[in-house]
């Protein structure tokens, strides 16, 4: 069985597409660009589809992943191509590999963010940021099936900077945002815990350290996500061990390089 891993993205307004939905579009392009699939074994075979965490609904992305089984070889690009011809529009398959090594979700460690703040001045995001990164910790809550739970988003918290938005620019997170006024940027680097700490946890920390309260909802993107350098703090890029497991082709005198999905932390 030939495994491919692919990254895919949720961009614009497509950002509101809950996993499910995804989950069905792709399944209905596999049929569509008639993809060999293995299927599950047991009374009812399920295509072999697995999913790597998701980003929640309401956030845009330049890096999901997922990996499919096929019961016959096919090159990885050009099925690549047949796949995202037939996905809609901002669920785009942007990246393939040839599956080599352990489970895959192992080596996505820490993911990359940038919230969008419209109405807040970069200079009141700086202030709520640095007060956020001198807090020992900082406990927000979530509401779980289990009820309201407590945890401390500060220690997932790997870096944390805000900037402005250069003017004339557009962000990862598409173009449906309010163009004008103050706008502030925040750049982090959280690592993947249990239990999870999500955008909007920190958002909720930056409110009780700092008083940080945009007036309207931020955009949330994720930018990259992959095995985390706590020497520099870098995101990585998850497919390079699989990309150093391919055989170079003779006389290229070239190693693949490690990028960062939608740029570096």
């Amino acid at each position: 069985m030939q495994r491919l891993r692919l990254r895919y993205t949720k961009r614009g307004r497509l950002r509101f597409t809950s996993h499910r939905d995804f989950q069905r579009a792709f399944e209905r392009a596999l049929r569509r660009a008639e993809v060999p699939m293995a299927y599950s074994a047991g009374f009812t075979p399920h295509p072999k589809v697995s999913y790597a965490n998701a980003a929640p609904t309401g956030t845009g992305s330049e890096a999901e992943y997922l990996e499919i089984g096929l019961v016959r070889h096919r090159d990885p690009e050009e099925l690549r191509a047949r796949l995202d011809a037939c996905m809609p529009d901002g669920l785009d398959l942007v990246d393939v590999v040839e599956a080599h090594g352990s489970d895959f979700s192992d080596r996505l460690q820490a993911s990359v963010w940038e919230i969008r703040l419209d109405g807040v001045s970069p200079a009141q995001a700086q202030q709520a940021a640095a007060a956020f990164l001198a807090a020992e910790a900082v406990e927000v809550q979530r509401q779980t099936k289990k009820g309201v739970r407590s945890f401390d988003a500060r220690a997932a918290v790997r870096s944390l900077a805000a900037t402005a938005q250069p003017a004339g620019a557009d962000t990862a997170t598409g173009t449906d945002r309010p163009g004008e006024g103050a706008c502030a940027i925040l750049r982090l680097v959280v690592r993947h815990v249990t239990p999870a700490v999500r955008p909007d946890d920190v958002l909720s920390g930056l409110r009780a350290t700092a008083d940080l309260a945009p007036p309207v909802p931020a955009a949330v993107t994720r930018l990259a996500q992959g095995p985390l350098d706590e020497e520099t703090g870098a995101v990585t890029d998850p497919f390079a061990p699989d990309r150093d497991a391919l055989p170079e082709p003779i006389g290229s005198g070239v190693s693949s390089a490690a990028t960062v999905p939608g740029g570096t932390a």
